[in-house]
């Protein structure tokens, strides 16, 4: 299985990266990462648009969701089966903003793979044996007797760990990512206990999974930490055009909640 994954994602990965690498004028080690990251987030454009849309469809019912709360407070099985009568009417389904991620989680292992893993380097500045019997033929020849140019526009060092500026730009855009998805905040209804699993998640979620990314892109290569910062202001440029054609609707003069668009 692990040969399987490899020869079908994480080798073509590499050897992407590899070979933006090896005919870029100045082989900078960055401009390849963002070039990599940005076609293959071209390529996941649909699935990554159909998970944003199914985030906005849950945020535009939590106000439902809420009143159902309140007159089912003390029936949790009442309370369930009319939360799903009302993704049922609505077409939504709750799951459907995971699965597209799900479907991107090979594609994204390897691409950490390729960006944690793939830049290690020899004492004279080579790829490394264990990353070299993945490169293919056209380019192993190049990269056996070739330094390998780690930096980002000759500033920072890709390979290396702990670069805190990275980091914490990377937990800002993870931030402003995850912000942009939120709906207007509601008034609490009075007699609602709980909020809905999907907003509490997603409170949860603002702020903890940028600290969680500032941690992982601090331990680990500068150059994961490029692909993330990347990676999530694609999905913001993404997200904002979305958002720009499907706006939060007001409230109605008698109160009831926006319908999804």
């Amino acid at each position: 299985m692990s040969a399987f994954f490899d020869a079908a994602i994480y080798d073509p990965i590499l050897n992407g990266l590899l070979f933006i690498q090896r005919y870029l004028p100045t082989h900078d080690m960055g401009l390849s990462i963002i070039l990599l990251t940005t076609l293959i987030k071209g390529i996941l454009y649909i699935p990554s648009l159909s998970a944003i849309r199914a985030s906005r469809q849950l945020q535009v019912l939590q106000p439902k969701l809420q009143e159902l709360q309140k007159k089912y407070k003390d029936d949790r099985q009442a309370l369930a089966r009319e939360q799903m009568k009302l993704y049922k009417e609505s077409k939504v389904n709750p799951l459907s903003s995971c699965l597209p991620i799900l479907i991107q989680l090979p594609v994204l292992y390897a691409l950490y793979r390729v960006f944690f893993s793939g830049l290690h380097i020899t004492d004279q500045g080579l790829l490394a044996t264990n990353q070299l019997t993945h490169v293919y033929p056209m380019l192993r020849g190049y990269f056996e007797t070739t330094p390998l140019n780690t930096t980002f526009f000759g500033l920072v060092d890709l390979a290396k760990n702990h670069n805190v500026i990275l980091a914490l730009l990377s937990g800002a855009a993870q931030f402003w990512q995850t912000k942009m998805l939120a709906a207007p905040k509601e008034p609490k209804i009075p007699g609602a206990k709980d909020e809905s699993m999907a907003s509490a998640m997603n409170k949860q979620m603002t702020f903890l999974f940028p600290l969680f990314t500032i941690y992982i892109t601090y331990q680990f290569s500068a150059g994961l930490a490029l692909y993330w910062i990347t990676s999530s202001v694609f999905t913001i440029i993404q997200q904002y055009i979305f958002l720009g054609t499907h706006p939060f609707k007001k409230k109605n003069d008698h109160g009831s909640a926006p319908q999804p668009t």
